[in-house]
C-alpha cells in the first residue's frame, strides 16, 4: 500500500514538476519581453522629461520667473486614473488607464499674459505625465512577476532537488525490502519442501 501511494506520488511530482517548469519557462520569457519595454519605457520617459524641462527653462526665461510661477500658481486640475487589474500567467498585475493625460491639459492660466513657450511646456509636461502612468506600470508588473518567478523557480527546484529523489528514494528502499521478505520467504518455502521430501 506504502509503495502504491509513493509511486502515486512520485508520478504527481513529476507531472507537477514538468508544469511549474514550463509555466516558469514562459514566465520568464514574458519578463524579458518586459524587462526589454521598460527599459525603451525609461529612456523615452527621461528623454520627455528633459525636454519639457528645457521647455520650463525657455519659458521662464521669455516670461521672467517670476511671471511664470504667478501663471502656474492655480495649478493644472486634476488628473484621473483609472487601475484594473490584469492576469498574466496567474499572476496580477495593474494596469493604469490615465484617461485623457497628456492629451487635453486643463490649463488655469490666461493665454494673454502668458508666453507660447509655457503652451508647449504644459503640453510636454502632459506627455510626460502619461508616460510616466505607463512606466509606473510596467515596473510594477516586472517587480511582481520577478517575485512570482523566484517563488516558481524554488518550487520546481523542491520539485526537482528534494521531493522527487526522496519519494524515488523511498521506493526503491520499499522494494527491496519488499524483494528481500519475497526471497526469504521462497527460501522458508524450499527449506519446508526440503524438509517434507526428507520425510516422505
Amino acid at each position: 500500500m506504502e509503495l502504491g501511494r509513493l509511486k502515486r506520488k512520485l508520478e504527481a511530482a513529476v507531472r507537477g514538476h514538468d508544469l511549474l517548469k514550463d509555466r516558469r519557462d514562459e514566465m520568464m520569457r514574458r519578463f524579458l519581453e518586459l524587462i526589454r519595454r521598460n527599459r525603451m519605457l525609461r529612456r523615452e520617459t527621461e528623454e520627455a522629461l528633459r525636454e519639457a524641462q528645457k521647455a520650463f527653462a525657455l519659458a521662464a526665461a521669455s516670461m521672467g520667473a517670476s511671471d511664470l510661477q504667478t501663471a502656474l500658481l492655480p495649478g493644472a486640475g486634476e488628473l484621473s486614473l483609472a487601475l484594473r487589474t490584469q492576469n498574466i500567467m496567474g499572476v496580477e498585475v495593474p494596469v493604469f488607464d490615465p484617461g485623457n493625460a497628456g492629451e487635453r491639459e486643463i490649463r488655469s492660466f490666461g493665454y494673454a499674459f502668458s508666453s507660447p513657450r509655457l503652451d508647449e511646456a504644459v503640453r510636454r509636461m502632459g506627455e510626460v505625465s502619461r508616460k510616466l502612468f505607463l512606466l509606473a506600470q510596467t515596473e510594477k508588473t516586472c517587480q511582481l512577476l520577478a517575485a512570482e518567478l523566484e517563488s516558481a523557480r524554488r518550487r520546481v527546484n523542491a520539485l526537482e532537488y528534494l521531493v522527487i529523489p526522496q519519494t524515488g528514494q523511498a521506493i526503491r528502499t520499499i522494494r527491496m525490502k519488499l524483494e528481500e521478505n519475497e526471497r526469504s520467504a521462497l527460501a522458508r518455502l524450499r527449506r519446508a519442501e526440503k524438509h517434507t521430501d526428507a520425510k516422505d
